[in-house]
């Protein structure tokens, strides 16, 4: 039997809850003797007692659980998974339906009404992402679902959830067919090699796509690109078959090299006619300014956060430096693609760390285009900050 507690909000978080916001904080609730499990359904009240909301329990690393529904009457069970699911699916018809893109997102946590739970498709397979126990615990129900409502060749799930201490990023075949992998997707046209099966990564991010089709469509051809945080390459693959000069792929993980020459591979490109380095960006960085090696388009997507031997990197206090030293190896005229998935300021904010950047270097710049998440990854309405991604297509004008 699934635990249902009371529990009490404080006053002032009880207008943005009724207005649809849906992660629930520690902050958000009284103190009280309420002993919360994870899975446990919240029955979330004000403190006159009236119902607010319904919320299951659960921890990640951005609250304590999510808002599921704000209907009293509502029960969590296999219909109301059921209906979210159907939903979600329903609003990616379009996405079903087109041959030049085979790799999408067809329920977005949150943003489709069930927060924590991640679901992809990847050319007849899906895979289901789970930010927690508490979301895991519905687990049953929500495959039991998932087979009625979808037609999968074959289901994988990724546990992205601490559990004693320890991120779990494990990969499990759950039913269907088991892939053989990698398996080759689709996007616009382009081909990228997958692995549901081989730790935390697929080997692609699919809230990229825009950009990656933008980089090929129309800033390629003819120029140098360098791609730094190449992870496996798929923004040098965009490159190249926008008719690209040469590419230069830079990131420190030893498997990038590999990886970065099976996304050639698939798109019959000759990896060795293009450069992959396997290094510290920061050291490229350094290394490209003592050789005088400048780049016509530089693609900066760097992870939030980074901790090497030599130093701690992170977005949200370093962007500016970073962009400082990616100035000093791009041409001029040259574009520089500065993107970050930080959820911690919005691209208000992140427009600031642009400008500070170059107004420091003295140099002008132009914003050609701007890009956030793709209509597959759906947002909640009216709390924009879960778009998390940010990108900037940026003329270096001196």
């Amino acid at each position: 039997m699934r635990q249902l507690l009371d529990v009490k909000l404080k006053s002032k978080v009880v207008k943005e809850i009724t207005n649809g916001y849906p992660l629930l904080s520690k902050e958000a609730i009284e103190i009280s003797g309420v002993s919360m499990k994870e899975g446990s359904i919240l029955r979330l009240i004000d403190s006159n007692g009236r119902y607010i909301a319904t919320a299951y329990y659960g921890l990640q690393n951005k609250g304590i659980g999510w808002v599921l529904t704000l209907k009293e009457q509502e029960k969590i069970d296999k219909k109301f998974f059921g209906k979210k699911i159907s939903e979600a699916v329903a609003k990616r018809a379009s996405f079903y339906e087109t041959e030049d893109t085979t790799a999408f997102r067809v329920f977005n946590g949150e943003g489709d009404g069930i927060g924590g739970l991640i679901i992809d498709f990847f050319n007849g397979f899906y895979m289901v992402s789970w930010y927690s126990e508490g979301i895991y615990s519905f687990r049953d129900d929500i495959y039991q679902v998932l087979s009625e409502v979808i037609d999968a060749r074959g289901l994988y799930e990724k546990l992205r959830f601490n559990h004693n201490g320890q991120y779990l990023e494990q990969d499990d075949y759950v039913l269907g067919e088991k892939g053989e992998f990698p398996l080759i997707v689709s996007e616009n046209g382009m081909k990228y090699a997958v692995d549901l099966n081989d730790g935390a990564m697929t080997g692609i991010f699919l809230d990229q796509r825009k950009v990656r089709k933008a980089l090929r469509d129309h800033y390629s051809e003819g120029k140098t690109v360098l791609n730094t945080f190449s992870y496996t390459g798929a923004f040098s693959v965009a490159a190249v078959l926008g008719g690209a000069k040469g590419t230069t792929s830079v990131d420190l993980a030893k498997r990038s090299l590999p990886k970065t020459i099976e996304q050639f591979a698939v798109n019959g490109i000759d990896y060795e006619a293009q450069d992959i380095k396997v290094m510290n960006v920061f050291d490229y960085f350094r290394y490209a300014a003592r050789h005088g090696l400048k780049f016509d388009v530089v693609v900066l997507d760097p992870p939030s956060f980074a901790r090497t031997k030599k130093m701690t990197f992170s977005t949200a206090k370093d962007y500016p430096k970073l962009l400082k030293d990616t100035l000093k190896i791009t041409n001029d005229g040259g574009i520089i693609i500065a993107s970050t998935n930080n959820a911690s300021f919005n691209m208000k904010k992140f427009k600031i760390f642009i400008d500070k950047a170059f107004s420091d270097a003295n140099i002008r710049y132009k914003i050609l285009e701007e890009y956030q998440l793709p209509e597959d990854f759906t947002v909640p309405h009216n709390y924009p900050e879960f778009n998390y991604l940010k990108v900037v297509f940026i003329k270096v004008m001196n």
